[in-house]
């Protein structure tokens, strides 16, 4: 499979490859997925669990120990289980969020999707994100993998990201654009 250079150039980007490329020969892609997305919802609820992978200062014995205790109450498959371990191993835990979302834009590109990562300051009903998600695929002329992010400091409006473009309509930059026209 083709990897894009911005992928396969970062460090996030090679643990993805490495994980989705691991998941895709096994038959475990959407296991793989459901799991990462169980985890990534774990980081956004979980102030103990953002410290855990972004402190450098637990060892690697206690990390894997860590880690290892997630995979029964998150119901992790296998395989991402074993991944977190080498993460933890690998002291790369603090990579856990740029990996999901690599690895969701790998899954899309598989599937045949495009990838967009849209960052809201209030989650998305599923009206709202089945909209949201037409109009990109009318933009774009093919089917659309959304990746929403909540983000209380963009203030309300969103953020989208297609490949190389970013569409920027919230309201902490347009009140930021509104105090440097202010400025003179």
């Amino acid at each position: 499979m083709e990897h894009s250079g911005g992928i396969q150039a970062s460090l996030s980007g090679r643990y993805a490859i490495a994980l989705f490329e691991l998941a895709r020969d096994n038959g475990k892609l959407d296991q793989v997925g459901t799991s990462l997305r169980t985890l990534r919802q774990a980081l956004a609820d979980s102030d103990d669990l953002r410290r855990l992978v972004a402190s450098p200062l637990i060892s690697r014995k206690d990390a894997g120990k860590a880690v290892s205790g997630l995979t029964a109450p998150l119901q992790l498959d296998p395989l991402t289980a074993n991944f977190l371990g080498v993460l933890a191993h690998n002291r790369r835990l603090g990579t856990l969020g740029a990996i999901i979302r690599d690895f969701n834009t790998l899954s899309a590109r598989h599937r045949g999707e495009t990838s967009a990562q849209v960052i809201t300051a209030h989650p998305l009903d599923s009206g709202q994100m089945a909209a949201l998600t037409a109009r990109l695929k009318s933009i774009v002329g093919s089917e659309v993998a959304v990746d929403a992010t909540v983000d209380p400091k963009i203030l309300g409006g969103l953020i989208v990201r297609l490949g190389s473009r970013q569409i920027d309509g919230s309201i902490r930059t347009k009140l930021n654009a509104l105090a440097t026209a202010m400025k003179g």
